[in-house]
């Protein structure tokens, strides 16, 4: 990693632990004020600002056309779902738009029993990715991007990561669609945000399942992170929901956080281009996979996740050049 984003990571703060279940999260601050000002996805589509739609009347699985009409940029989170068109997707990397723009922008299906128009428009879910469809695509795009320059993603396991979870909780969804498991258990979901409620000046998360780090996620603006808060937290307890070990989490503390970034710091690093502006930095060690969206030295977006052993015995975070990724979605 290299050292501007380590004295950035080295920096970061820690609130008080906050529990639900198997689940424990440590609100994160950073001492960094943003300069930059934009807009969520969220709040831009609530504002007519920004029109996501297929690329064409036939459609491509892995790739849709967005038209930002706002006057500054609009940050789109990775993993946010979009819902509608011909089938429901999650976008495959952070990207932050250019204000008044045209971008084509990578998605994955997470809906894979329909491709027939249900709307001529791409409508905001309010939701992201599960944690681990989030943890296993970072894994195949990672691959993608520094091989080929694109962030495609390996779109049949998380196909079975979203079967998997059928499997758990005996859903029938008629199209394996995510959006129908969030419904399902929005209920339950709804006790998570009561238990891991935003903090005043919150800028991210670090989150424990059973104890053990299974994630981080960090936004360089307070406001926007409020607004992505919920997105979130229920990534992550949706995981934590179906985990087969429901300790509770009651051995964590600051030196595990801590212990965390020294880990990070250490993963090898790529730069490259990203599909908006700035640069998609993807990281990788034998513990963790992540990547992080820099615009002008500013840190806009980061994530990092506990590497998870894949279906052929490989480990995700060490997968730079091994873990298969389908480039040519289905």
């Amino acid at each position: 990693m290299n050292a501007d984003l380590i004295e950035y990571f080295e920096e970061l703060e820690f609130g008080e632990i906050q529990h639900q279940g198997s689940m424990a999260v440590l609100p994160v601050f950073t001492s960094h004020e943003s300069s930059l000002h934009y807009m969520t996805l969220t709040n831009a589509l609530k504002a007519d600002l920004v029109e996501i739609s297929e690329m064409n009347e036939m459609g491509t699985v892995s790739e849709l056309k967005v038209h930002n009409s706002a006057d500054v940029p609009v940050l789109i989170l990775d993993g946010e779902e979009l819902v509608g068109a011909k089938q429901n997707r999650i976008v495959n990397t952070t990207i932050l738009l250019k204000e008044r723009s045209l971008t084509v922008i990578p998605v994955s299906c997470v809906e894979q029993g329909r491709w027939s128009y249900k709307s001529r428009k791409f409508q905001d879910s309010s939701r992201l990715a599960h944690s681990k469809l989030r943890n296993l695509k970072s894994v195949s795009v990672k691959k993608s991007v520094e091989e080929y320059g694109q962030h495609f993603s390996d779109q049949g396991e998380l196909w079975n990561a979203i079967h998997e979870i059928e499997r758990k909780t005996d859903l029938h969804s008629p199209t394996s669609a995510m959006t129908d498991i969030y419904d399902e258990f929005k209920d339950d979901l709804t006790d998570y945000l009561e238990s891991f409620k935003v903090v005043e000046g919150q800028t991210g998360l670090l989150v424990f399942i059973n104890g053990e780090i299974m994630g981080l996620d960090i936004i360089s603006n307070k406001s926007a992170y409020k607004v992505l808060h919920k997105k979130l937290v229920e990534s992550y307890a949706l995981d934590s929901m179906f985990q087969d070990n429901k300790k509770t989490s009651m051995n964590i503390n600051l030196e595990a956080a801590h212990k965390f970034i020294e880990d990070i710091k250490d993963c090898d690093e790529s730069k490259n281009e990203s599909v908006g502006y700035g640069f998609d930095h993807r990281f990788a060690s034998d513990l963790y996979i992540g990547s992080a969206l820099v615009f002008n030295n500013e840190l806009i977006h980061a994530s990092f996740f506990k590497s998870l052993e894949v279906e052929d015995g490989e480990i995700g975070g060490m997968a730079r050049s091994t873990v298969r990724a389908n480039l040519k979605g289905n």
